[in-house]
């Protein structure tokens, strides 16, 4: 099957759902590094780098781009069709901050010499992206960033400091938000520029996590100078195109890929530790599988919307609490029926099972992309007229 001519995407429109299915199955089988299946945590670009050519190679990065972009112009049926596939078959997650977040911001708001750049570069993975917005007294409150650019003719000069910053200790290039003006309200005078990581004045400093990972980075900028053509959009407007992306991050991140991933590790667990059958164990599974059907219907109906062209408006947050807090509810099962193999940072039987390691990484979920609490006042203000 990896051998065979791919077909074109044409002809994967003409297939059914249950060929199109069978089809993804026998191309993830086939085409998937055996070493990569099932990661006890998110991978750098080095070690999922051959996951992501093999996608690219084959046209399956971006199912969720225009066709006449590179990407698949897929149904939000058959993106979540892909995704099933792929947590059936433990693929990893790749470096996708360029696929997930900044291609879909570009091709709303980017110049046609911006699409032309950098997209083609995101779909070969020649360029890999971070994304630059909480800082230490921004984060929540991202409104109140405080990184700055400064008008310098030709170019901006940004001074300041990033945090949480995932695997910035990978990207060759990043997005940020900086404040262009600083006399102007909060939520006003922000602006959105690209960058090389390898811009003189611009550090790195990884940070380690719970899991002993360093997934996530502060980058500083020191008299970092961006050249004018690296802004998108409208210079002062970069809050509006933020509030777009944050839209297509929550989307993102409540995909209900972690949490299908979840539900099956869950499973083989409990195979594993002979709770398979267990009447409390049962109720559990049954309850979280009906929980995750929720979940796929209403990431469904939020990337039919964004197929749709249509902006997302804050309750796609609702999306990203759900799967957020599913995610870890799955994951303190883990823990509750692993037995003494609750406390150890070492994988069970291979790579395959790891509860400890599943129960950390669920933790931030809820934390980074907008906090719980802050999205359910988000929520609360918007949808239901509450007072802040």
């Amino acid at each position: 099957m990896a051998g065979a001519a791919a077909p074109t995407l044409d002809q994967l429109d003409r297939l059914d759902d249950a060929a199109f299915r069978a089809h993804v199955r026998a191309w993830v089988e086939a085409s998937t590094p055996p070493e990569l299946r099932f990661p006890r945590r998110r991978l750098h670009w080095r070690e999922n780098r051959p996951w992501y050519l093999a996608l690219s190679r084959q046209g399956w990065l971006a199912p969720a781009w225009p066709r006449e972009y590179g990407g698949m112009g897929l149904s939000a049926a058959r993106q979540l069709i892909m995704i099933e596939e792929f947590e059936r078959h433990g693929c990893p997650r790749v470096s996708d901050m360029g696929v997930l977040m900044l291609g879909p911001l570009l091709l709303k708001h980017g110049t046609e010499a911006q699409k032309r750049r950098f997209l083609p570069r995101i779909l070969s993975g020649e360029d890999i992206w971070a994304q630059g917005y909480s800082e230490p007294d921004a984060g929540s409150d991202l409104a109140s960033l405080r990184l700055e650019a400064r008008d310098e003719g030709d170019h901006w000069v940004l001074n300041g400091q990033k945090t949480w910053i995932t695997f910035a200790n990978d990207a060759s290039w990043i997005f940020v938000l900086a404040r262009t003006d600083r006399a102007a309200k909060k939520q006003e005078g922000i602006s959105f520029l690209l960058l090389p990581m390898d811009s003189p004045g611009l550090s790195v400093r990884p940070i380690l996590n719970l899991d002993l990972h360093d997934e996530f980075c502060e980058v500083f900028f020191d008299d970092v100078r961006v050249p004018k053509d690296m802004l998108v959009g409208e210079v002062d407007k970069g809050w509006t195109y933020a509030k777009a992306l944050l839209g297509f991050e929550r989307v993102a991140i409540g995909s209900p890929r972690l949490s299908a991933n979840g539900l099956a590790a869950l499973k083989r667990l409990a195979e594993a530790v002979d709770k398979a059958e267990d009447p409390a164990f049962l109720e559990a599974y049954a309850r979280f599988r009906l929980e995750l059907a929720d979940l796929k219907a209403l990431y469904e109906s939020y990337t039919a919307a964004l197929k749709r062209g249509e902006t997302l408006g804050p309750d796609v947050s609702i999306l990203k609490i759900v799967q957020t807090e599913l995610y870890q509810r799955i994951t303190d099962c883990m823990l509750e029926i692993a037995g003494d193999h609750a406390g150890l940072l070492d994988p069970m039987q291979g790579a395959a099972l790891h509860p400890a390691g599943q129960f950390l990484q669920a933790r931030p979920t809820t934390i980074f992309g907008g906090s719980s609490e802050i999205l359910r006042n988000v929520l609360a203000r918007s949808l239901l007229d509450l007072p802040a």
